[in-house]
């Protein structure tokens, strides 16, 4: 059985140290793990004066830095300053309510959410083989495809599963052995 076209020609969603591409499955597939486990990427730190990207504060040059920055400002809080604007800022002010997305990096994974409902396994001590995604994750490989002659994905382990069984089976990156659930 084929796995499909790869949109991404070989070049895009692939790690190429390892040659293994990047897997997709649906939050949903996934369950709770996934909403414990991520955490809320508000994107850098900018200035809501100019919008450029600002640098943490370092207090420890305290009196040098903040004598060339707005007097007004110099007795709050001063997480972040904007070079451009010249002015001190709290974390607050930098990053906007909502976050950007939702990441995981831990235990060998590294993780992000896409297209609004998907979770995408950058890096991963395990992978699978399916099929190549359709053209919306180029290149990228369907987890929940599970076709033994398809790509090579990074994938979750059975431990991110409701009844710690995935839907696919499950591979060590390390040695190639097969780890079968619990």
């Amino acid at each position: 059985m084929s796995a499909g076209i790869d949109y991404g020609l070989g070049r895009t969603n692939i790690d190429n140290e390892t040659g293994i591409r990047f897997g997709v499955i649906s939050q949903g597939s996934v369950g709770q793990a996934w909403y414990d486990e991520a955490e809320a990427d508000y994107g850098p730190a900018t200035c809501p004066s100019c919008g450029n990207e600002c640098r943490e504060y370092d207090e420890s040059k305290h009196d040098d830095e903040l004598g060339q920055y707005d007097d007004e400002r110099r007795a709050s809080c001063c997480d972040y300053v904007c070079d451009n604007c010249s002015h001190t800022l709290d974390s607050s002010d930098c990053y906007g309510e909502e976050p950007i997305g939702w990441n995981y990096s831990g235990d060998g994974y590294v993780l992000t959410d896409c297209l609004d409902s998907d979770i995408m396994v950058l890096k991963s001590p395990f992978y699978t083989r399916g099929n190549y995604c359709s053209p919306c994750v180029p290149g990228a490989v369907s987890l929940e495809s599970d076709n033994e002659e398809g790509a090579k994905a990074y994938c979750l382990g059975h431990d991110w599963f409701e009844e710690s069984r995935a839907p696919y089976r499950v591979y060590r990156v390390s040695d190639d052995s097969e780890v079968l659930p619990d």
